[in-house]
């Protein structure tokens, strides 16, 4: 008879069994144990760790934690030399951690492979439902049915499952015990307080996380190394461009302000500063700026000098010279495929307008979007103009132009909004980014932060 047992149960753990007394202190650190009842419990993303620390111990375990299938996978991907060493790293990490691969570089044929490599039921966790559609296709095309998909209007469990983030909250703690490998795309979003949870839930000992950008501002990438495994590959645009994805170009475009706008944005962004330092407010992270917001519900002063900033941040933002250059490069481009990039709803709206270009928003819907992307893929149209719904999560087609109007700080926007022109080009053409900024204005620094 073994010395202990070890179930799933709702998310955690569970482990039976007396522990000799000069070895009660075994699971410190990873299970909460009751020498009462004789009984412990531990998250259920610790199972590996409880496994090794029982061995380690010398105790035998009846372990009632899975029965899983070993499925017949066969994947006819072949790897480039760089994914085959992405796969490697991870395999070597004990299948676990996180793979960072610029957009347009295959991190999904790296888990494809890993799911054909380890042959156990695999769960794929997705945050949009354009990712849910593309990820069932691929399994379905490269290993054939049944699919589960969760998300949408479908709820079906197989085997091989793909879900939304949001599907995979709700279920994680009945579906644990289901899963011998869990691969998180854009494993930035497990980061979010309540997403983490799926992770934690999920007994499953391999885990793979794809994302073209790891860490996150408000550090808890941590978190999701601590979840995964840390990152065990990383290979950046620069190192792959010119063989693997199209090499690239960055321009950095300056324009002037109005006369009307640079009074505009000199009157708000002074009212905003002289808050800061009338208070002796430093803003040194996004944390520091979180306190200020939530200042601003009992502080009129505080309220308004948010409300400058903002009123400041349209106009260097939507500068009317960066329309006009717009005009310019849209006219130098006429036989390229362009995608527009902005931070504002409204700017988009103005620019289809004046320009006769298609608009992708949050405010579109999916089947006018896919109907858009569609005529954009086969030459229809040559270029769009978008609000951030583009950055990630859906399939765009090839473009080798963009132009980035506006945007934030993040070197994650930056990177995926390059990423959607770094596919290779049949022709061998080089891919292009316009970054416009607006001269002696905060946006320089914005634009220094994020590159």
């Amino acid at each position: 008879m073994a010395d202990v047992r070890l179930r799933y149960e709702e998310g955690t753990i569970r482990v039976e069994g007396p522990l000799p007394a000069d070895r009660d202190d075994t699971l410190a650190g990873t299970v909460e144990y009751d020498p009462r009842s004789e009984t412990g419990r531990a998250p259920a993303f610790e199972y590996p760790a409880v496994r090794a620390s029982l061995a380690q111990a010398g105790l035998t375990v009846d372990d009632d934690v899975f029965d899983l299938p070993v499925l017949d996978l066969d994947s006819a991907y072949r790897l480039r030399e760089y994914q085959q060493e992405a796969l490697d790293a991870w395999r070597a990490n004990s299948d676990r951690g996180v793979v960072e691969l610029p957009t347009g570089s295959g991190k999904t044929v790296v888990a494809v492979a890993a799911i054909a490599a380890l042959e156990t039921p695999t769960l794929v966790v997705v945050p949009t439902l354009d990712l849910l559609d593309q990820w069932h296709r691929e399994l379905t095309q490269e290993f054939g049915d049944p699919v589960g998909r969760l998300g949408g209007d479908s709820q079906r469990v197989e085997d091989l499952t793909v879900s939304t983030y949001d599907s995979a909250y709700l279920r994680a703690d009945e579906l644990g015990d289901r899963f011998g490998l869990a691969v998180f795309d854009e494993a930035h979003h497990l980061g979010g307080e309540g997403y983490r949870d799926i992770a934690r839930l999920l007994a499953a000992p391999a885990r793979m996380g794809l994302t073209a950008t790891f860490e996150r501002p408000d550090g808890a990438h941590e978190v999701v190394a601590e979840l995964l495994g840390s990152v065990v590959y990383r290979r950046s645009a620069a190192e792959l461009a010119g063989e693997h994805l199209a090499a690239y170009d960055i321009r950095r475009i300056e324009v002037e302000l109005t006369p009307e706008e640079r009074e505009t944005y000199e009157q708000n962004q002074s009212v905003f500063t002289d808050y800061l330092r009338q208070s002796s407010i430093t803003l040194r992270s996004g944390s520091d700026y979180q306190e200020l917001v939530k200042r601003s519900g009992t502080d009129p002063q505080a309220r308004e000098a948010l409300l400058a900033k903002q009123r400041a941040r349209e106009v260097m933002m939507n500068a009317e010279g960066k329309v006009d250059r717009l005009a310019t490069l849209l006219e130098r481009h006429r036989g390229d495929r362009v995608i527009v990039f902005t931070a504002h709803t409204d700017l988009v709206y103005r620019l289809s307008e004046r320009f006769l270009l298609p608009a992708i928003t949050h405010e579109t819907g999916a089947s006018e979007r896919r109907e858009i992307l569609e005529r954009f893929r086969e030459g229809t149209y040559s270029r769009v103009v978008t609000a951030n719904v583009l950055d990630e999560g859906v399939d765009v087609p090839d473009a080798n132009v963009a132009v980035l109007l506006s945007g934030s700080g993040s070197e994650r926007e930056f990177t995926q909004r390059l990423g959607r022109v770094l596919r290779p080009k049949s022709d061998g053409g080089r891919a292009l980014l316009y970054e416009l900024v607006t001269e002696e204005t905060a946006e320089t620094r914005v634009a220094q932060r994020r590159r």
